[in-house]
Formats: structure tokens, C-alpha cells, sequence
């Protein structure tokens, strides 16, 4: 920790670190150049670019505390105890060195100036962007013993900085309202930034952090702290399956000025999951650091099972995802200048990680198996069923590919498919059952809507291996129906429908199956939600009929309006739609199936958010109940309209 007065005498710290790379004209003109959109996403992105200015004085050592709070207003405080940006004259540009940060775009001490040594900030424009992008902006720093205080708005200084007064404090405060003249939407949502304040409070060990929401009649606060850093993380992500061993293995260590840590463990499932991260940003397409983590799990894994004969010696290896198979790791690197693919940072790929991690889990992972035998052949004995599996799932894939290459004649018997080839025009309805497949083929469009029944619930492919999952009737339909493969083998652009739609009914049922038809497509062909081609059908739940009139209401609300307009008496005939199959040919057209009329939601991901989507998965399809009695719970005032 650092004194109030440190700022000043820490070398490498003071306003001539401050750079100037360009000015920030264009960030209001094209915001989303800046943070990728200007939805929900972009407007929770402004809170993480000034959580990650603290996060960064964190990584340097001088702050172990940052407050986040939602104001009754939609306006965020954050609050830090790190050193506070400095506010001398930066030497180029004659201002305070605070006035520059925030509105002049790249400028910080990120950018070769020796600020820091290692620094997040996911597009390294941070300040000044949200200042940009703020119909207000207001920053106190507490540095050198006194209080200093600046006020911006849409990015315009509104008054030079003024000295207010002696303090004892140390850090910096930023309040902001973001602008709704950007912002499609200004409301920020609390679970949202509760997620990554807690991925971020994870993978900085020690690092407390702070969330209120001061929205709600009885505000809410939440609060992150791990000494344990990504082993308790490895233990949250796992805590909805059976681990396979006690022990969250840990490997830490430097390597080339590359500071590496990696907590695993395995469980008793057949997924696996592995989240990388650089300076704390999730890198989603992985990169040299994971190349390196796979390489030493794999030779040390094979050296391992040899040495101790639990590997023949003359057999065949242990693949990398035979190892893998159940395994939940962090992988967390720290570097100087990381070098990325692309701006948004989904791959890394610097040399020098690869080299670090490999030698850094290969020593710590060999030591700990001389010590603990008994886990290793654990994870040996599991490696070999997954290498037997394996071997089934090579049979059942290529049996699946031979069916595919005969193309539309291998299309599944109980697919009425549409006449139309071009996917572009192309929807295929999910639908359960026979009753609701049956109304649903006669309501179509033949031109452009296909309809595949699926027989009851599918299988649940979180609890269930690959080799299981390729023989399912069910699931073979859909690969075969959808036409792109799935894992390695799939293919965009041999996608056959540009809307595939998972229709069910409004009960708990429904939403079900739903769930395990959600689960299916994001473990095994994710490309389809995050190219926006996964809808959900939203089929109505009244019907009301007055004097030969038909009305069709989505929801209690929309109930209650129709029958404020049409009046309340005994005329009204009300039918509460318990599924599908309640509704002729007729009705499914006109309420669910046709594009002039239907409602249908598109699912999407946001692929920084992946840990969250695969925890809720996990907790949601996993084996232990506690997680999910815990997630319906804290959920249930969020679900309306269901049977229970």
C-alpha cells in the first residue's frame, strides 16, 4: 500500500508519463468504434473502463479496495485507494495531466510511458471514451495530502481543476451518467456488473471490491474478497458438479518477465472448460498461454502414466482431450505488451506466454503428482475411459458424416421440410411432439417453413459423453437437418435454415426443453447463436373471445389491457392455452408462425461474458441441486406465466 503522498516520489508515475497519442473528437460521432456498441453491452462496457483504471493501480500494488455504486439516477461511482492520477502540468500538452486523461483519447499510463507495468483496460482508451459518452463526468483525486476536483460534460471541460482542500485520503472517485443520447439504453443492469466484478475480484488475489445498488427501496450490497485468487475461482466455476479429487491444483511462477498462474481440477463430467486471460481481460479464442497450458498437460500427463505403468508402455498416448476431458481451468498471465489479434483482444499472441506456461505447469504440475499419486491415477484412470470413448464418438461421427454426404436424401423421415433452397429464406421450427408437430406442418408456409418433431425431452449433453450424444435420435435429427456438422467438422456456410426456431409451450415443460435444446447448441455448435440464426417462438397464453371477435394476449399484462378495452363481463370467453396442441392450424399461423404477426426472441451471447453463460449452464443441467435451488431462487421474480 501506498501513503497519500507517494503519487509524486514513485518513480515512472507522475504527469510526464501522461501521453498524448490523439485527440477524442470522434468517439461521439462513433461510439461503437470505441466500445463495440452503444446497447446494453457498450453502456455496462463505460463502468469496467474505470474499474480497470483501479484494477491496473492494483496490479501495480497501491490499491487493495474499489467501491462501485449504482445511484438512484443510473449514474456510477467508482471509488479507489490507489494513488490518484496525477495532476501536475503534463509537459506536451501545458494541462493538468487529470484533464488530459480524461479528454484526450490514448492518453494514460498505458502507452510506453512506464505508468505500468502491466495493465488491462480492454481497448486502452478508457477515461476519456467514457467522459466522451457522459452527459455529465465529475472526478475527485486524493493525492500529495490534498482533494482535487474536475467536472466534464459530454466530454467538454466545464471547469479548470481546483484544489479543494487538505485530505488524508489516497485514490481517485469517478461519478458519471452515461449519455442517453448515445445509449440505446441507460438502465444498468445489477447482476450484469455483479458478474464481472466478481470475475475481476477473482483473478486479482487480495483485491476487495465493492458493489451497491442504491436503486431498490432496500439497497443492495455485495462484496468480493479472495486471498485464494483463481483456485477459489476454479472452486465457485465447479461447485455445481462432483469434483473428481479434493485438491484445486495450482502452478505459479515467472518466466520471462511473464508472471503465470493456473488453477485445475477436474470433475466427474465430460466437459471441458478451460477460460484464459491476459492482464485480466478474457481472451474467448484462447492463444499462445493456452497452447502452453495444453502442451504441459499433456506431455506430463503421458510422462507421468508411464513412469508409473498406468499407461501401457507400448500404447497408444493419452490425447490432450482425453486429459481434459472434465477439467475446469484458469489459466491467468500477466505480461508487459501483450500482443493481440484484433482490437476487441480474443487471442493472445505473444511467443514468450507459450514458453512461460509450458515450463512453469510442467515443474509445478510434476512435483505435485510425485506427491499425490492417488489424484494422478485418478486422472489417468478417467483419461483412459475418455480415450475409449473417444474412439466410439470417432465411429458414431463418421457414421454421421457418411449420412451427411449423401446430403438431402439422408434428411431425417420425420422432417417436412420446406421447398425453398435458398437458407436465406429458410426457417425450421423445433418443435415437441407429435400434436403440436402435426398442427404445426399444417400451418405453415411449405415454401419457406420446415418443421422437425422431437420426440419428448432430448438428452441433457452436460451430463452425458460424446460418444452418447452422437447415437441420440433426436440430436442426429438436428445435425442432420441443420446441415453444418458440429465440434471440428462444422461449416456456416452448409447452415440449410437462416432462422432455426425452438418452439414450446409456455409451462415449465416447455421451458425445459427449451434449456436442453439451448445447452445442445451452445456446447456443440455455438456459431449458431453468436450469428444471431437461434430464435425462440413466444406462442400466446389467452385467448379471448367477445361477440364472435378474436383477441390473442402474450401475457397477464397484455390480458388485462385487452380486457379493459373490450370490457369485463360475461361475454368474455377466456381460454388459458396450457400448450401447443391446444391451438388448431389456424391459430398456431396466426399467432406463432406468421412473420407478419408472430413474436420470436433472438438468443445471443456476448462471448466476454462466456463464464458466466457456461456457469449458468453448468448450474442449471449439472448433477448438484444446491447451485440450482440457489439460481431458481434468486431468479424466480424474473419468470412470469409459468405452470408450476
Amino acid at each position: 500500500m501506498g501513503s497519500d503522498s507517494e503519487s509524486s516520489k514513485i518513480p515512472g508515475y507522475g504527469a510526464d508519463q501522461i501521453q498524448i497519442l490523439e485527440g477524442l473528437e470522434a468517439v461521439r460521432k462513433r461510439p461503437g468504434m470505441y466500445i463495440d456498441s452503444t446497447s446494453s453491452r457498450g453502456l455496462h462496457h463505460l463502468v469496467y473502463e474505470i474499474v480497470d483504471n483501479s484494477v491496473d493501480e492494483a496490479l501495480a500494488g497501491f490499491c487493495d479496495h474499489i467501491e462501485v455504486t449504482i445511484n438512484k439516477d443510473n449514474s456510477i461511482t467508482v471509488v479507489d485507494n490507489g494513488r490518484g492520477i496525477p495532476v501536475g502540468i503534463q509537459p506536451k500538452a501545458h494541462k493538468p495531466a487529470l484533464e488530459v486523461v480524461f479528454t484526450v483519447l490514448h492518453a494514460g499510463g498505458k502507452f510506453g510511458g512506464g505508468g505500468y507495468k502491466v495493465t488491462g483496460g480492454l481497448h486502452g482508451v478508457g477515461a476519456s471514451v467514457v467522459n466522451a459518452l457522459s452527459t455529465w463526468l465529475e472526478v475527485n483525486v486524493y493525492v500529495d495530502g490534498s482533494e482535487y476536483y474536475q467536472r466534464y460534460e459530454r466530454g467538454k471541460v466545464m471547469c479548470q481543476m481546483q484544489k479543494l482542500g487538505p485530505t488524508d485520503k489516497h485514490g481517485t472517485k469517478v461519478h458519471f451518467l452515461p449519455d442517453a443520447e448515445i445509449f440505446e439504453e441507460t438502465v444498468f443492469n445489477y447482476d450484469v456488473l455483479l458478474e464481472r466484478l466478481r470475475e475481476i475480484a477473482f483473478l486479482t488475489k487480495g483485491l476487495k471490491i465493492s458493489l451497491t445498488d442504491l436503486r431498490p427501496e432496500e439497497p443492495i450490497e455485495k462484496h468480493f474478497h479472495y486471498e485464494g485468487g483463481i483456485k477459489e475461482y476454479v472452486h465457485y466455476l465447479n461447485r455445481a458438479s462432483r469434483p473428481l479429487y479434493d485438491d484445486i491444483i495450482y502452478c505459479e511462477g515467472v518466466r520471462d518477465d511473464v508472471l503465470v498462474e493456473v488453477a485445475f481440477q477436474h470433475n466427474d463430467g465430460y466437459n471441458e472448460d478451460v477460460y484464459s486471460f491476459v492482464n485480466n481481460i478474457i481472451t474467448p479464442e484462447g492463444g499462445t498461454h493456452v497452447s502452453g497450458f495444453r502442451s504441459a498437460m499433456t506431455k506430463t500427463f503421458n510422462d507421468y502414466g508411464r513412469k508409473m505403468k498406468l499407461i501401457k508402455e507400448n500404447g497408444d498416448s493419452l490425447t490432450g482431450e482425453d486429459i481434459r476431458e472434465g477439467l475446469t481451468a484458469i489459466i491467468s498471465v500477466k505480461i508487459s505488451e501483450p500482443q493481440f489479434g484484433g482490437q476487441t483482444k480474443r487471442k493472445l499472441g505473444n511467443s514468450e506466454a507459450r514458453t512461460a506456461v509450458e515450463s512453469v505447469v510442467s515443474e509445478k504440475l510434476g512435483i505435485y503428482l510425485e506427491q499425490n499419486p492417488a489424484v494422478g491415477k485418478m486422472i489417468i484412470d478417467k483419461s483412459v475411459l475418455a480415450q475409449r470413448a473417444r474412439d466410439a464418438a470417432r465411429k458414431a461421427r463418421e457414421m454421421t458424416r457418411r449420412k451427411s454426404a449423401l446430403d438431402s436424401m439422408s434428411l431425417p423421415g420425420k422432417l417436412a421440410d420446406c421447398s425453398d433452397k435458398n437458407p436465406e429464406n429458410c426457417e425450421i421450427y423445433i418443435v415437441e411432439g407429435d400434436s403440436a408437430g402435426g398442427s404445426a406442418k399444417t400451418a405453415r408456409s411449405r415454401a419457406t417453413q420446415a418443421i422437425l418433431p422431437l420426440r419428448g425431452k432430448i438428452l441433457n449433453v452436460e451430463k452425458a459423453r460424446l460418444d452418447r450424444i452422437l447415437v441420440n435420435k433426436e440430436i442426429q435429427a438436428m445435425i442432420t437437418a441443420f446441415g453444418t456438422g458440429i465440434n471440428e467438422d462444422f461449416d456456416i456456410t452448409k447452415l440449410r435454415y437462416h432462422k432455426i426456431i425452438i418452439m414450446t409451450d409456455a409451462d415449465v415443460d416447455g421451458a425445459h426443453i427449451s434449456t436442453l435444446l439451448l445447452t445442445f447448441l451452445y456446447k456443440f455448435m455455438p456459431d449458431l447463436i453468436k450469428g444471431g440464426y437461434v430464435y425462440l417462438a413466444k406462442p400466446p397464453l389467452y385467448k379471448v373471445e367477445k361477440n364472435k371477435k378474436i383477441y390473442y394476449a402474450y401475457s397477464d399484462e397484455e390480458l388485462s389491457s385487452i380486457l379493459e378495452e373490450i370490457g369485463r363481463d360475461q361475454n368474455n370467453k377466456i381460454q388459458r392455452y396450457k400448450g401447443l396442441g391446444e391451438m388448431d392450424a389456424e391459430q398456431l399461423w396466426d399467432t406463432t408462425m406468421d412473420p407478419a404477426k408472430r413474436i420470436l426472441t433472438r438468443v445471443t451471447m456476448d462471448e466476454a461474458e462466456k463464464v458466466s453463460i457456461d456457469n449458468t449452464f453448468y448450474v442449471l443441467m449439472g448433477d448438484n441441486v444446491e447451485p440450482r435451488r440457489e439460481f431458481i431462487e434468486k431468479n424466480a421474480r424474473y419468470v412470469k406465466n409459468l405452470d408450476i
